[in-house]
């Protein structure tokens, strides 16, 4: 196992030191998902939702948390992203609503986008709750995850069953 790099030699916490890394390509994608109930589903499609167009708001949402994830997340470097992808997909099996959120989130640098790709994922999921909890408050935030990340000393990463 690694050791842990986040802790100085008397056991703080620090930033790690990324200024001798090389810059390479990297990427991340990230997933999350909100269930939510017919109501919600029809008033998201159908552009009912009184504050707006709950999609378009909570994939800005997500762009920005992506964004400014250094001044969320303790630890993480700031870093000058180059492009930032919310995707959408409803999964209506089962008799639920499922709307789930795929984020990529690129960069050129010396650390990864891992951080940015589930912190956005997450804040738009939180969004769309935010969004439409007039309607109900009982929908469900599913599990957030990495599905793969590219570059870096560590490599690439596909989560079992994900690998393209």
């Amino acid at each position: 196992m690694t050791d842990f790099t986040h802790f100085n030699e008397q056991g703080r916490a620090k930033m790690v030191d990324i200024s001798e890394k090389v810059d390479s390509m990297r990427t991340a994608l990230a997933k999350s998902s909100i269930f939510v109930s017919e109501d919600i589903y029809k008033a998201i499609t159908n552009h009912t939702v009184s504050k707006g167009d709950v999609l378009a708001v909570a994939q800005v949402a997500g762009i920005m948390a992506a964004k400014n994830t250094a001044n969320i997340i303790p630890m993480c470097h700031p870093l000058q992203l180059k492009g930032v992808d919310v995707q959408f997909d409803w999964n209506l099996e089962n008799n639920q609503f499922e709307l789930c959120i795929e984020v990529s989130v690129k960069t050129k640098g010396s650390t990864g986008v891992e951080m940015e790709a589930l912190t956005a994922a997450s804040a738009t999921a939180l969004t769309i709750y935010d969004m439409c909890k007039s309607f109900d408050k009982g929908m469900i935030i599913g599990q957030t995850y990495l599905l793969e990340k590219s570059g870096g000393k560590s490599g690439d990463f596909y989560r079992e069953g994900m690998k393209k």
